[in-house]
């Protein structure tokens, strides 16, 4: 085996704010030195000769790892934690402004899903047209169109403009050009966001048959079960820094151990947290439907949240919108609850209290999920208060969803959804007639 990517010290600056306060001449001696690989003259450094970060983000820092071809590698970490940002290096979308990276074979990245399409041509000229972009000769999208307009499933609609798709056709429609590609470097980027189930695992299909091939694949994903299936080794990153290498199962669970040591102190002494700090969530309780407090909620139990609180602004602060965000322990969404939503208006703000979200029924499958929060001072000035990413762990045990004593014997999603069914046994079976102008 082979090393097809090395990638040493490789760090990402971006600078914070819309005003950029170098001169010319200062961008034109850093990105002189950065071709010839010298030191940058204008670097932002302290006494260290580590990098600044007034001002600045650095989204990746000292990055390191090599892959040999065959190797397929997971990254993952927090939504902000620098994945998208090394995948871009890695496809020379973006530079470095440290460090190097080495590739030895041809890269095709499925980064930004459907860059390149042209609403106002049909499908066909951009199956054609992005295949350009990616990289192929007119002759070898030719050859390959069928089975590009199969895989997508749009054949009915492929003589129609684009404008006209869903966003969901337009995805799978660029996803099948680009995963047609025959690359012996394959970089993606949370592609499992792609059109429906079905076609997400036709998606999982084709990247497993790029690795089972030989070839080398980097993989961004949520979707755990994804990395664990697919991949053969894992690398974790932590704002900016690699924190973990080795194999997928051991990064998968490194990833969630460390999450949760970090989110176990208190919220009045968490400083991960953002907002000026005029009201500040102290405290959150899990509670039942009798106000009870509990460890562990139940699907289909009434769960209350209670945000607790102190406003230290010395106002009333009324039109305030609570913000409860829940997500996998992988970090993927599940769903988002405000009272803004709901029309619940807390009127002013006193010096202390509790924001409670009441969940009825609550929808969620046996698993561990995330809830984090954020206050915003109203809808019309959207200024944060204070917000936390990862607060509490929301672990749910199984429960009687249904009334019924049972629950699915297969998992898939994340969600319990009610429903009656019924037998209709004189319906005849309506076919859809979708018209070729107006594709949904």
């Amino acid at each position: 085996m082979s090393t097809v990517i090395r990638v040493e010290g490789l760090s990402k600056r971006y600078q914070l704010g819309v005003i950029n306060r170098r001169t010319l001449t200062e961008d034109l001696q850093s990105r002189f030195a950065r071709w010839t690989g010298r030191a940058d003259p204008n670097a932002m450094v302290d006494a260290s000769g580590k990098p600044q970060r007034t001002g600045t983000l650095w989204a990746l820092d000292d990055i390191n790892f090599t892959l040999q071809d065959g190797d397929v590698l997971g990254v993952i970490g927090h939504n902000g934690s620098g994945k998208s940002t090394l995948l871009k290096i890695l496809s020379q979308i973006t530079a470095p402004t440290r460090g190097r990276i080495l590739i030895k074979g041809r890269v095709a990245s499925l980064l930004e899903v459907g860059t390149g399409f042209h609403p106002e041509l049909t499908g066909r000229d951009n199956v054609f047209l992005n295949g350009v972009i990616l990289g192929m000769s007119r002759s070898d999208v030719q050859r390959k169109f069928d089975e590009i307009v199969d895989f997508s499933g749009v054949e009915e609609f492929v003589d129609t403009p684009v404008k006209r798709y869903s966003s969901g056709m337009r995805m799978r429609l660029a996803f099948a050009v680009a995963a047609s590609l025959d690359p012996e470097i394959l970089v993606i980027d949370e592609v499992l966001a792609v059109g429906d189930q079905a076609f997400q695992q036709k998606c999982l299909g084709k990247i497993s048959e790029v690795a089972h091939a030989g070839r080398t694949v980097l993989f961004v994903s949520h979707n755990a079960a994804a990395v664990e299936n697919l991949c053969t080794r894992g690398i974790v990153l932590d704002h900016g820094k690699l924190v973990f290498a080795g194999k997928q199962d051991e990064a998968i669970r490194f990833y969630a151990d460390s999450q949760d040591r970090s989110h176990h102190a208190s919220l009045a002494e968490r400083t991960d947290r953002s907002g000026n700090g005029d009201v500040r969530i102290t405290g959150i309780q899990l509670r039942g439907d009798q106000g009870e407090p509990q460890a562990t909620a139940f699907a289909g139990q009434t769960l209350e949240v209670h945000l607790q609180f102190e406003n230290r602004s010395g106002k009333p602060l009324p039109n305030l919108v609570a913000t409860l965000f829940v997500r996998t322990h992988l970090d993927a969404p599940v769903f988002v609850q405000q009272n803004r939503l709901t029309g619940d208006d807390f009127g002013d703000l006193p010096s202390r209290g509790a924001f409670v979200c009441r969940i009825p029924r609550l929808p969620l499958p046996a698993s561990t999920y995330r809830i984090g929060f954020a206050l915003v001072s109203s809808p019309q000035r959207d200024q944060v208060l204070d917000a936390i990413h990862h607060a509490i762990d929301l672990p749910v045990e199984t429960g009687n969803f249904f009334g019924t004593g049972k629950l699915p014997t297969q998992v898939s999603g994340v969600a319990l959804v009610d429903a009656k069914w019924r037998l209709d046994p004189a319906e005849v079976p309506a076919v859809a007639q979708i018209p070729s102008s107006q594709p949904l």
